[in-house]
């Protein structure tokens, strides 16, 4: 879908910090966001090769007319997110609350190894201990992590709006992906209980599942060519999700309007998990 035919009646205000705001999901979503009115915060971590993607990303959203604040760390660094968050109270001090309308945690970092060694094909080098700790950590764990700094920073209010993306690993097994889909079924259910106790203050939590998108991120699993192909024969419209059709999906979802929706893991994959 062409910018030019978005519905403009989406108008969004305030701030909204994207974990993984470089590329895929958290990038597309922080145009897209940017587009329907937000100002942006995006944590990101890029070396040489690849910290144009987060420059781009930045001169497009100030294209857009925005505030861009940008940081290249470590977002599962806990001296970096502290750092992250007293910035981000400083810039927005003089803003209504909530100050952080959205949170996108969209970190993908972590082990792809088997659990147990196959000496038929070759997949010996297993998982270990902190191989397994620091996959949960960052792609699980860290968003509990991040709200909880939020919230003592007093950033998150009524009409905050939290969002995790997940993936078919999470309720799916699929070769090399063990720790990275405990990392999934835990980041849904941190998603769960953070619904449940942030409900009396207006605050929102949902967990995005989208369907095979073709991202920095899915090439790095061995067989990601094999996976593409058979989700674009699974699914009803004969293409993969895009990251650009997830990020249409959040910035609905950011309305206050959706204010009823939370606890959930949402679907947006065009039909592909109950096709396969």
């Amino acid at each position: 879908m062409r910018g030019d035919e978005r519905n403009s009646s989406l108008q969004l205000e305030g701030w909204a910090l994207i974990l993984g705001a470089s590329s895929g999901f958290g990038a597309a979503t922080a145009l897209e966001l940017a587009r329907h009115g937000m100002n942006i915060v995006g944590v990101h971590l890029d070396r040489r090769a690849t910290l144009p993607n987060a420059e781009r990303v930045q001169a497009d959203i100030r294209a857009l007319g925005r505030e861009a604040l940008f940081f290249n760390v470590n977002a599962a660094d806990e001296q970096r997110r502290r750092e992250v968050v007293r910035e981000v109270a400083a810039r927005t001090q003089d803003r209504d609350q909530p100050r952080v309308r959205v949170l996108l945690h969209s970190l993908a970092f972590g082990t792809l190894r088997p659990y147990i060694p196959n000496h038929e094909t070759g997949a010996t080098d297993i998982i270990g201990k902190s191989h397994m700790e620091m996959t949960c950590d960052v792609m699980g764990h860290s968003l509990v992590y991040w709200v909880q700094e939020l919230d003592a920073a007093g950033l998150l209010g009524r009409g905050s709006r939290i969002f995790a993306m997940t993936s078919a690993g999470g309720h799916r097994v699929m070769p090399f992906y063990g720790a990275v889909s405990a990392a999934k079924a835990a980041l849904e259910s941190h998603i769960r209980q953070l619904a449940y106790e942030l409900a009396p203050r207006g605050i929102t939590a949902n967990a995005i599942c989208a369907g095979v998108t073709d991202t920095p991120a899915l090439r790095k699993i061995p067989g990601h060519e094999e996976m593409m192909t058979l989700a674009r024969q699974r699914n009803p419209s004969r293409r993969l999700t895009t990251p650009e059709d997830v990020a249409q999906a959040i910035a609905l979802l950011s309305h206050p309007m959706s204010a009823w929706i939370t606890g959930n893991v949402l679907r947006c994959d065009g039909g592909e998990d109950i096709a396969g």
